[in-house]
């Protein structure tokens, strides 16, 4: 990912937090907020140490992070959004991975409608 489409510093996460809006699965939490002063969307990762070791929990960052970039041409512009894993993604791949966030995404309509030909 790009550094501009990161979040990375603690005061902009609790920022999120605070402010903004969240939905859950059982694999995944997401909060996200609407920011009217930028043009593109960013992401930032949150894996506890309750879920592993930092094996695992890599294994979910590069997880979500993948997926995050196979969806960002249909991910709404102008929102932070901070991923947390839970733990069941543990003994998730990456296809589970990615439909769970799919999920959560597209039911607070952060995702674009999929354009069929």
């Amino acid at each position: 990912m790009k550094k501009i489409f990161r979040i990375k510093d603690n005061k902009e996460f609790q920022y999120v937090f605070k402010h903004g809006k969240s939905f859950a699965n059982r694999q995944l939490v997401i909060y996200y907020i609407k920011r009217s002063d930028q043009d593109h969307f960013r992401v930032g990762l949150s894996v506890g140490k309750k879920i592993g070791n930092a094996v695992t929990r890599n294994r979910i960052k590069r997880y979500l992070r993948q997926s995050l970039h196979e969806l960002d041409e249909r991910m709404q512009l102008g929102y932070d959004i901070v991923v947390i894993a839970r733990q069941p993604t543990k003994q998730m791949n990456f296809h589970e991975v990615k439909k769970s966030l799919i999920h959560v995404l597209s039911k607070e309509r952060l995702l674009k409608k999929k354009k069929f030909m």
